[in-house]
């Protein structure tokens, strides 16, 4: 008798331990947005950043136009100490922009665009395996 009543308890726990352990990508890139609206630009779009453990890189791609600034700010699961890196490339794949300056990651970056196209927003995750986080995009003229 015990060990019907053993298995099902095992059984809950670990449903327990996996859904404690699921990304919240969605939450965690609304979190992004008052850093945008703090800093004077208006929000355009969130982006899940949730990478499975054989995933080295998410990217998404949005029109930019010339003469607009635009902000990527980004969140982590793990605020204190973030893993996720990102960088913006032109339509020609030219990196224009990085939040990875001498060896540590920002918490954001702003660009002047200087010509309107399609840009390329790349997360790439650095040295963890907690793939998780969020990002927004905000403008300024």
């Amino acid at each position: 008798m015990k060990k019907i009543i053993l298995i099902p308890l095992v059984l809950i726990a670990l449903n327990v331990q996996v859904a404690l352990a699921q990304c919240n990508s969605e939450e965690i890139s609304n979190g992004c947005v008052p850093t945008l609206t703090q800093n004077g630009f208006n929000f355009l779009k969130s982006y899940k950043i949730d990478g499975e453990t054989d995933l080295t890189k998410v990217e998404y791609s949005y029109v930019f136009t010339k003469g607009t600034q635009y902000m990527v700010t980004i969140c982590d699961q793990n605020a204190a100490n973030s893993t996720i890196m990102v960088t913006i490339f032109d339509s020609q794949r030219n990196v224009v922009a990085t939040n990875k300056i001498k060896g540590s990651l920002l918490s954001g970056i702003v660009y002047p665009c200087n010509a309107t196209g399609i840009y390329y927003l790349q997360y790439t995750f650095e040295g963890s395996s907690n793939r998780c986080g969020g990002s927004a995009l905000g403008f300024k003229k």
